[in-house]
């Protein structure tokens, strides 16, 4: 896994550095060492490559949780398990053995990368919707740290429905913010409330960093239930 990890970050890396600028702060937020979950919301299926890039910059392997549909795809598939990357089987009885690889990974020490919402957002406007509570189970159950972060850039490359405007050309920004204040939800019951709050607060922090990229309020729960693309 390590020397394809090698091979493939030495094709993908220069690819996206030529095709996109790179605005990405908050490295310091990721250790270099150490279990650790990076949550982030999720605009465009271009977006992995910008985090598994801004990951790599600070010196670690990142490892993916991805829908289990694309490890089905022929090229896509092999090369997503040849990398270590951990299927998401939604819907279906083995769910918990998505969360349960995650947690082995983190425990291990490696960086487990979670996109909370479950796919790219559904907003008008790309603000991040409220999330599935995945993200809220694998931190309290490894106990690891949660990194928090807001990207904006990469729907403007590949955006909904195979939109591709690489010229001119896009800034990808990405910003990690400080590890989410979860001690309140550990070693509490894990009920499905605990869930949502803790949740609700992951999202809340990643809401933060991407209204603080963009310049702009993020809009309310109200305002955003009638937002969705």
């Amino acid at each position: 896994m390590q020397s394809l990890y090698a091979v493939v970050a030495g094709i993908v890396q220069p690819l996206v550095v030529l095709a996109c600028r790179r605005d990405f702060r908050g490295l310091e937020q990721i250790p270099r060492e150490g279990g650790l979950i990076l949550a982030a919301n999720h605009v465009s299926v271009a977006d992995p490559f910008a985090i598994a890039l801004f990951v790599h910059q600070a010196g670690r392997r990142p490892r993916f949780m991805a829908k289990a549909s694309l490890f089905r795809l022929p090229l896509a598939g092999a090369l997503l398990r040849g990398l270590g990357q951990i299927p998401v089987h939604r819907y279906s009885a083995d769910a918990k053995l998505s969360l349960s690889a995650a947690g082995d990974a983190v425990r291990a020490g490696e960086i487990v990368v979670i996109y909370p919402e479950g796919t790219t957002t559904h907003d008008l406007d790309y603000w991040p919707m409220q999330a599935r509570t995945g993200v809220a189970r694998l931190a309290i159950e490894t106990g690891a740290t949660v990194v928090p972060v807001g990207q904006w850039g990469a729907q403007e490359f590949l955006g909904r429905r195979g939109r591709f405007r690489p010229f001119p050309r896009k800034t990808l920004h990405i910003r990690a913010g400080a590890p989410v204040a979860l001690d309140r939800w550990r070693g509490a019951k894990m009920d499905a409330h605990a869930l949502r709050e803790c949740t609700d607060e992951v999202m809340a922090q990643i809401t933060r960093l991407v209204a603080e990229i963009r310049d702009r309020p993020a809009p309310d729960a109200a305002d955003q239930a009638r937002r969705t693309a």
